[in-house]
């Protein structure tokens, strides 16, 4: 009986939280209320506040939930990159799959979301870019460390040739979708061509004379 009652709590705290994204997304947290999260949730507002005490626990539990969007980018990382015999080929796969994952519009939005509210919450940005974002840095970080290791390319520091190869591959798509909104700016060519100039121009300045 007690597993089916927490079994029960849990899809009753995942049904707000699932209500509640988009209304911060929307909203902004100042502009969201209890009891517009209540009415979509379909509960009570008692129940909202029964399971987070309030706004500021409900929308720390949202940002938090949403770090596992990111996350995934580690596995991809290692999964592409562990067995390279192709760097051009994998890493070009590896850039091409970023961009479709951090172009997504809900992740942009909750990218925008976290970006607004840095000031009132700095603890809550700091550990969302920490635990997704910078985790999967430290992730391709060690992969190119890997890569160096095998002959197939000079990283000295490999936490810089990452940053390098993401700042080449995102600084320009990302930070137009933040000033313009939307991600509807880009084509799937725009996003090959910017993917392959990418590679393109980290290869020349990390590739190996042996493995070029």
């Amino acid at each position: 009986m007690a597993a089916e009652e927490d079994g029960r709590a849990a899809r009753k705290r995942r049904q707000i939280l699932e209500a509640a994204l988009p209304v911060f997304l929307r909203n902004g947290y100042v502009g969201t209320s209890m009891d517009e999260v209540a009415s979509l949730a379909a509960v009570s507002k008692q129940t909202v506040y029964k399971h987070f005490t309030d706004k500021e626990q409900l929308f720390t539990s949202i940002i938090m939930d949403t770090t596992g969007q990111v996350e995934g980018l580690a596995k991809m990382i290692t999964a592409t990159l562990d067995d390279s015999d192709d760097l051009a080929k994998d890493l070009g796969e590896l850039a091409r799959r970023f961009l479709d994952q951090l172009m997504r519009p809900e992740l942009l939005r909750l990218r925008r979301l976290v970006i607004a509210e840095a000031d009132r919450f700095p603890d809550l940005g700091r550990t969302w870019y920490e635990q997704g974002f910078e985790r999967s840095l430290k992730t391709m970080a060690t992969a190119f460390e890997r890569l160096a290791g095998r002959g197939l390319l000079r990283a000295d520091d490999p936490q810089l040739a990452a940053e390098h190869f993401v700042g080449l591959l995102l600084w320009i798509p990302v930070n137009k979708a933040m000033f313009w909104g939307g991600a509807d700016h880009y084509t799937e060519a725009d996003l090959d061509r910017l993917s392959e100039s990418a590679v393109a121009v980290f290869l020349r300045a990390y590739a190996s004379p042996e493995s070029a």
